[in-house]
Parts: C-alpha cells; sequence; structure tokens
C-alpha cells in the first residue's frame, strides 16, 4: 500500500473498531428520577401526574415500590435482561423484603415487561403477570391508547398486590385471537420443541441432546419468565434423559444401537414523578413476564 492511502487505511480501521466495540456496548440503565420515567414522552402530564400519585399512595398503604419505565427503543438489548437490570440498578423495593415492581414498555420493539422483586413473586405471580399484560395492557395498545394501557397495568399491578383485583377473561370488545400465548403455553411449547430437537439429534450427539434441547426449551419458556424457562429447561434435560436410558435398555437387549430418529430432518431525557424517589435496596431474581403488541 502506498503511503498516501496508508493513513487513511488506517484511520478508516480505527474508526471501524470503534463503531463495532461502541455498538456492543449494552444500553445504560437510565437514572431513577421518579416514580414513573418517560424517555419516550409519551404520557399527557395530567396521567403521568395520577399514576405518580398512585404508586406514591400504595407504597405509603403497604412500603411496596412499583415504577414505570417507557423506553423509545432497548436498542438491541434483550427485554428481560435489560428489565432485571434496571430493577436491580434502581434496587425498587426495600432490603430484606424485596418488594418492588418494574413496568417497562419499549415502544420500537413493541414490547412490555412485568418485573416482580422476590418479596412479591408469590402475590404478583408469573401467571398473573402475564394475564395483566395480556387483558389489561396488550388490548388497550393495539387500539393506539399507551397511556390508557400502562394505566390500566399500574392499576391491575397495585390491585393484585393489595388483593382487590377482579380478573376477566376477555375485555368487553376484545378476544384472545392474536393475543400472546399464556406463561403455561410457553411452557408446554418449549418442552415440546426442546424435546423434538433433542430427539432429531439422538445420533451422533447422544451425550449432548438433552443440553441443546434442555437450552431450546428455555429460550421459548423466557418469554413467560427466566423461572418457568429454568423449570422448562430441566422438564425436558429430564425427559430426554429417560428416553436416552430406555433407548440404551432397548438396544442392551435387541442388539441394536441408541437413537430415535424422527426425519429428515435515545440519548435519555424526560420524566414525571418528581425528585426524592429512590429505591429501598430491594433485589429481583427474574420473576414476572413479557409480552408485545
Amino acid at each position: 500500500m502506498s503511503r498516501v492511502w496508508r493513513e487513511p487505511a488506517r484511520l478508516m480501521v480505527f474508526l471501524g473498531v470503534m463503531f463495532a466495540a461502541a455498538s456492543a456496548w449494552p444500553l445504560d440503565v437510565p437514572p431513577l428520577t421518579g416514580r414513573v420515567v418517560d424517555l419516550a414522552h409519551i404520557l399527557p402530564p395530567d396521567v403521568a401526574t395520577s399514576l405518580t400519585h398512585d404508586l406514591e399512595a400504595h407504597e405509603t398503604k403497604t412500603s411496596n415500590q412499583v415504577s414505570v419505565l417507557i423506553l423509545p427503543s432497548l436498542e438491541g438489548e434483550p427485554l428481560e435482561s435489560f428489565s432485571h437490570r434496571v430493577g436491580t440498578t434502581w434496587k425498587l423495593g426495600h432490603k430484606g423484603t424485596d418488594n418492588g415492581v418494574l413496568l417497562l414498555i419499549a415502544l420500537r420493539e413493541r414490547k412490555v415487561r412485568i418485573e416482580v422483586g422476590y418479596g412479591l413473586e408469590g402475590t404478583l405471580t408469573d401467571l398473573r403477570s402475564a394475564h395483566i399484560i395480556r387483558q389489561e395492557i396488550v388490548p388497550r395498545f393495539r387500539s393506539g391508547d399507551l397511556p390508557g394501557g400502562i394505566a390500566a397495568g399500574v392499576q391491575a399491578i397495585l390491585d393484585t398486590i393489595e388483593g382487590t383485583y377482579k380478573a376477566e377473561e376477555v375485555l368487553p370488545g376484545h378476544d384472545r385471537s392474536g393475543q400472546e400465548p399464556t406463561a403455561f403455553e410457553y411452557v408446554i411449547i418449549g418442552i415440546v420443541v426442546g424435546t423434538l430437537a433433542g430427539i432429531v439429534l439422538s445420533h451422533g450427539l447422544q451425550r449432548t441432546r438433552a443440553l441443546i434441547g434442555s437450552l431450546l426449551a428455555f429460550l421459548v419458556a423466557q418469554f413467560a419468565s427466566v423461572g418457568l424457562g429454568l423449570a422448562a429447561a430441566g422438564i425436558t434435560a429430564f425427559l430426554l434423559w429417560l428416553m436416552l436410558q430406555a433407548n440404551r435398555s432397548g438396544g442392551r437387549r435387541g442388539g441394536r444401537g441408541d437413537g430415535i430418529v424422527i426425519g429428515p430432518g435515545e440519548g435519555f431525557g424526560g420524566s414525571f414523578g418528581g425528585g426524592g424517589f429512590s429505591g429501598g435496596g430491594g433485589s429481583f431474581g427474574g420473576g414476572g413476564a413479557s409480552g408485545g403488541w
């Protein structure tokens, strides 16, 4: 390469490396500036003020800390891992009781998640969180009423914790067609997909098929919650192990080898809620649910 082009080439390589590194940086967790942090600027001031008042009153009454985060985009971050990172960084809830909840909405990805602290997982269960997303939030989002969906979701979360939530199977004017699978359905789908994958890979990958199958089961079921994803992975691995043992026994009796074949196979800015609010040291373990619209 001539000297004329050497320096420009080095500059292009340097810029390329810097761009690749920057694109790999994780999305920063925004500062906790209030009970409602609206970085997408979609909430009218009166709605944001009303939500903040309700969340503050709930904390005064129960000590639970519930917050809302609205993002323009996840910028490539997985919803579940980023939501968990926000909850643990903000430390919602109180140390020892871990009674925090985060409602996160990502507009560009059209995704929503309820992240639940350890202490509230028995009350605001994964199934109840999925129901709130599916029946209270998503129908309103799909009709274009984002503020109404957020307000309804927050109210359902608070009512569930306080024991006053009355769940309806279907909201008036809406049916289940086209909506997200339930948490139970995610688990069943994950187990089926993982088990079938393990069976298909039974030849030549006998020692690793349980790992591959359980990984696929987790990837499907984790859309309901991380805990249910791990449960689906464990069940899948156990089923594949049983099949392996059965095939080995059959092979020894019949003189044939093991195997079953099925073939062929945006800078941050803008928030509501005022200052003075901070997390109390709560912890999160991945409980909750996710959905989309």
